[in-house]
């Protein structure tokens, strides 16, 4: 009971991004842009793909689900730092950051298996073209979404079931700007040879199998992209891919590093400059990935900007 006691009432210091009080300012600016930026163009994806009924194809209900899944895992971590350098504290209680925490797994697995669900349709479209409509059938999509939904939450709340028996005493600075599992070991006092050996199990069912079969899926699109005939032919099936490759590298770059490295090679500012970039960097820079490069897309988002500015006047 003591125990318990002692856990609970637990609060931790966030180190934040930067211990120099002078840089606090310019950093405060800068992820505000970024998270206004992350906001306003995942909202706009959303929008766009939700109003167009010519978006209503299962490549855009994904990408329109990894627009709200990037929002909310850039809003489950930016805001609360922006609010800590604003109010000079940086300290959070124990629940808030097993909340915290508990979010930012939720939706960071949401997105590895989104990201893997996206190649998986963009196979199928590319390999087997005449039979898309009736393999990616609205069932099939549903379930293709809703299943990770579920299946997140149950591994995220199983992070936090095993990280809340654990004690916490002695050191409670945190070298990180959010709660992270792997720093947050690092800080107990007690065994966590359980919680390393579930996180391994984890990284290798959300991390490295949807990578596989992203690379075995990209593996076949290649294939099929050196039997087109024609170089505009080619061209234009590889410009579908472009952006979704583009964003594969960025988010399974980062969290490989921090999740799959062994911890001889891993550094408190190497963990932060990878968390930075897949709880900032690449939810900002999605939907000008995606949209940038695709014609209907841009479209959309025209005509959804041009009603606002009518209605408006």
């Amino acid at each position: 009971m003591e125990t318990d006691n002692q856990t609970s009432s637990s609060e931790f210091i966030r180190l934040g991004l930067s211990e120099k009080p002078e840089q606090e300012t310019l950093l405060f600016a800068l992820f505000l842009c970024m998270y206004v930026v992350t906001v306003v163009g995942n909202l706009l994806i959303i929008l766009a793909i939700s109003t167009d009924s010519h978006l209503h194809t299962p490549m855009y209900f994904f990408l329109a689900n990894l627009s709200l899944v990037d929002f909310c895992l850039a809003s489950d971590t930016v805001p609360k730092m922006l609010v800590s350098i604003q109010i000079k504290s940086k300290s959070i209680s124990y629940s808030c950051c097993l909340t915290q925490m508990y979010f930012f797994h939720f939706f960071g697995i949401m997105d590895s298996v989104l990201i893997a669900v996206m190649a998986y349709d963009r196979f199928v479209a590319i390999c087997h073209p005449l039979h898309y409509t009736s393999i990616m059938s609205p069932r099939l999509c549903v379930l293709l979404v809703g299943g990770p939904w579920v299946f997140s939450g149950f591994i995220s709340l199983t992070h936090i079931l095993l990280m809340a028996r654990l004690v916490f005493c002695g050191n409670i600075e945190l070298p990180h700007y959010f709660c992270d599992l792997t720093p947050l070991l690092r800080l107990s006092c007690t065994d966590t040879s359980v919680n390393k050996i579930f996180v391994l199990i984890v990284a290798g069912m959300i991390i490295a199998t949807p990578f596989i079969c992203i690379l075995a899926s990209y593996a076949h699109i290649i294939v099929a992209i050196v039997k087109v005939p024609s170089a505009g032919g080619r061209k234009k099936t590889f410009s579908t891919c472009s952006s979704h490759l583009s964003v594969v590298v960025l988010f399974y770059g980062t969290t490989i590093g921090v999740y799959l490295c062994p911890s001889s090679v891993r550094t408190a500012v190497k963990e932060k400059a990878s968390a930075v970039m897949y709880t900032a960097v690449t939810p900002m820079l999605n939907p000008f990935i995606y949209s940038l490069r695709n014609r209907d897309l841009k479209g959309a988002l025209m005509k959804l900007v041009n009603r606002k500015i009518t209605s408006s006047s």
